[in-house]
């Protein structure tokens, strides 16, 4: 009787902590799989599966454990909030498989994704035909987005203005405060011409958290400070 209450008092305890951390280290963490998520979920499970039902190791061994290696999760998803080049290490980047409809063979390869696999992800965006793809991208958690061309997207009243215009994919130039300097390059984009479109905007480079060139050739700007009194929602 006595092993059944220890088991049950190490199941109840573990679930508690494995409730702590989940919160501690945030939503990310089950909403996104990517490398680093999932290297933390199942050696977080493990050591709490032991935890919970192997009675020969002292359980205060397993505490240890689990918090260190919390301790250390927690730690590099916080320096991959504050650095990209960390954060492309730990979660990975998205990788290009489509661009202006043509499949990127060498992409696929180093993705070691077959054109099977492709049409699978296709087909699960409700996309039978390739041909209607003109980008497609491989998130760093896995999952597949697109951009449909544009005789297949569907219409709305600002889209039938612009059919006629040519869309191009996105291309992020400022994210976490910082110039991403190779789609400057990349894309022959002039860092003047960026700068001046700020400067027509009454804008600085250090007051931009997020800054895109959408598939319309126009900028979207977020800023640090978003002047927003009354957020629809505040994460707890």
């Amino acid at each position: 009787m006595n092993g059944i209450l220890e088991v049950a008092v190490r199941s109840l305890v573990a679930f508690g902590l494995l409730m702590y951390i989940a919160h501690l280290l945030g939503k990310q963490t089950i909403s996104q799989m990517t490398f680093h998520d999932f290297i933390a979920s199942i050696t977080l499970g493990s050591i709490a599966g032991n935890l919970t039902f192997n009675t020969s190791i002292p359980f205060r061994y397993f505490l240890v454990s689990l918090f260190i290696f919390s301790g250390v999760t927690y730690l590099s998803t916080y320096i991959s909030l504050k650095n990209r080049n960390v954060r492309a290490l730990f979660s990975g980047e998205p990788t290009v498989v489509i661009e202006d409809g043509k499949v990127l063979e060498d992409n696929l390869k180093k993705l070691r994704f077959t054109m099977d696999s492709l049409n699978q992800a296709l087909r699960g965006k409700d996309v039978f035909d390739i041909i209607e793809v003109q980008y497609a991208v491989m998130e760093a958690d896995g999952q597949l987005s697109l951009l449909k061309k544009p005789p297949y997207r569907f219409i709305t009243r600002q889209d039938a203005a612009m059919l006629s215009r040519s869309s191009a994919f996105p291309i992020e130039l400022v994210m976490d405060g910082k110039l991403i300097e190779k789609n400057f390059s990349q894309n022959e984009l002039s860092k003047a011409w960026f700068f001046t479109e700020l400067a027509k905007r009454g804008v600085s480079q250090n007051e931009i958290f997020y800054c895109v060139k959408g598939t319309n050739g126009q900028l979207y700007i977020d800023l640090y400070k978003d002047n927003l009194h009354t957020p629809l929602d505040v994460e707890s």
